[in-house]
């Protein structure tokens, strides 16, 4: 509840307790068993934020937080709770947030996708479990793609470009280094396994635009509502979407400072799956990305089981904390009530680790920053109540609230231009049609060839035939002359012996 300009979401024995406003950037912590109060506490923290004008980003793991969009309603329950505190019912304002669902696969929200060069090789090979060795032929085939302009865009632009690079190995070697096809065998083997994990709808274009989170409606925050109850069964998209997401943010929002009010605040539920195997380099880019992006004015806030599902250079950056009951039934989970109970600043009135394990539904150990920035002394406290809905909405209302939103048509269709895939679709066509064309040429100047041999062939055979007949033909005319000649003769000869007689 945002009153007399300040973030009212706790109430203890000696009276209200707020956020300060100009803190509420230095990160949070809502932790706690399941069922003792996280998605309400969440739910008070995000409707306040939205009355102050900031607005939120919220992974809904279950729907239930759809119904921040709705009108709440006085209930015995808040009747009690006014009168616990001495506050007036017929002061309470019940109204809904404004709200945009968001959904990676587009079906309960607008869609939310980004590129794979956008993504970048890093954030991917963790998608996809990549090893040391295939993460440096992953990095590769991203640097020859910008190098040679190859836009990456969609999955079929990454398949096709590691295809590429594997059989221009040699070409690639000494500038870049060894390609090794089973590097990328096993790099398209993840690919595959990526795209039945619903990897296709996540990567294209039109490629969401940080800034549609950063808008108010009214004068409120409103509250971009991720649906991730289907998203969650994929832990390494879920937990790669959101890291993208906040190093979008952190890579394009400019340096402001400390502000009075965050310029917005981002609630990370199941937290433990940002860090659930993930690599030291990484969770250092995680951890960098928390403490400096509080100077852009972005307050992360983590809800998750216990603290020590984060990593402790992380929560040493949670400033601003709400801890819900633990349950201590094994020596690992008594173990993690003490290490809660150390994280808070010790109250004199209480034995902190006790009260974590008799806190009831709705109770909780607070402790906020003050005014210098200090952790204050741990309270206990009862949440506020919600004054928009508590639980889920229908289909119908999900529908027309996401149909009426101003970017609605904005991300929904997918544009699909030309990039990689299809220019070395092109530059194959290209060559093989250069190949076609070269071996087109061959084959008819091996025709010509065969056609002037056989034509030389049947010459000579024509002169060999021409010469044969010169020589019968001369052969026939000697022998008729022989002959002509020797009948010539030999009547002479009878001549001149008749002449000889007669005389």
């Amino acid at each position: 509840m945002y009153k007399d300009q300040q973030l009212y979401v706790a109430h203890s024995a000696e009276g209200p307790i707020y956020i300060i406003g100009k803190m509420a950037n230095r990160h949070g912590l809502i932790a706690g068993a399941t069922g003792t109060g996280k998605t309400v506490t969440l739910q008070v923290l995000a409707e306040t934020f939205s009355q102050a004008g900031v607005p939120c980003f919220m992974a809904d793991m279950k729907g239930d937080l759809s119904g921040i969009s709705q009108t709440g309603g006085l209930s015995k329950f808040i009747e009690k709770r006014c009168a616990e505190w001495g506050m007036d019912t017929t002061t309470l304002k019940f109204e809904g947030c404004p709200v945009r669902f968001y959904d990676v696969y587009g079906e309960q929200g607008h869609p939310m996708r980004t590129t794979i060069e956008k993504m970048g090789p890093v954030l991917l090979a963790r998608l996809m479990d990549l090893n040391e060795t295939q993460t440096g032929v992953l990095t590769l085939t991203f640097r020859i793609a910008k190098d040679e302009n190859l836009p990456l865009i969609d999955m079929k632009d990454l398949r096709l470009m590691l295809d590429y690079v594997a059989k221009n190995a040699k070409k690639y070697e000494t500038t870049y280094g060894n390609v090794s096809s089973a590097s990328v065998g096993a790099i398209q083997r993840a690919l595959l396994a990526l795209a039945e994990q619903g990897g296709e709808k996540f990567f294209g274009e039109p490629s969401f635009d940080i800034f549609d989170l950063l808008q108010t409606e009214s004068g409120r925050g409103v509250m971009n509502i991720l649906a991730a109850d289907k998203l969650m069964l994929q832990p390494k998209l879920y937990s790669t979407f959101l890291m993208w997401l906040l190093t979008e943010i952190y890579d394009k929002m400019p340096e402001i400072g400390d502000m009075e009010l965050p310029k917005m605040v981002f609630f990370f539920d199941e937290a433990h799956m940002l860090f659930k195997d993930t690599s030291k380099a990484l969770t250092d880019k995680i951890e960098q990305i928390v403490r400096l992006i509080r100077s852009k004015g972005i307050g992360v806030y983590f809800i998750s089981q216990s603290p020590s599902d984060l990593p402790e250079t992380i929560l040493g950056q949670c400033g601003n904390r709400v801890q819900h009951a633990l349950r201590a039934f094994t020596p690992k989970d008594q173990a993690a009530v003490k290490a809660a109970a150390q994280t808070f600043r010790p109250n004199p009135a209480f034995e902190t680790e006790r009260e974590i394990l008799e806190l009831g539904t709705g109770e909780a150990l607070v402790s906020f920053l003050d005014e210098k920035g200090a952790p204050s002394i741990v309270q206990k406290a009862k949440i506020l109540f919600p004054l928009s809905q508590i639980g889920a909405i229908t289909a119908e209302q999900r529908s027309a609230i996401n149909s009426s939103s101003r970017i609605s048509g904005k991300y929904e269709t997918v544009v699909d231009r030309e990039s990689a895939f299809e220019q070395i679709v092109k530059q194959r066509e290209a060559a093989e049609k250069q190949a076609a064309e070269a071996k087109a040429k061959e084959a008819e100047e091996k025709e010509a060839a065969r056609k002037a041999k056989e034509e030389e062939r049947q010459s000579a055979k024509k002169s060999s035939r021409s010469s044969a007949k010169k020589s019968i033909f001369a052969s026939v005319i000697g022998t008729a002359v022989t002959y002509f000649a020797k009948t010539v003769a030999t009547q002479l000869a009878r001549n001149l012996t008749k002449k000889s007689k007669r005389k």
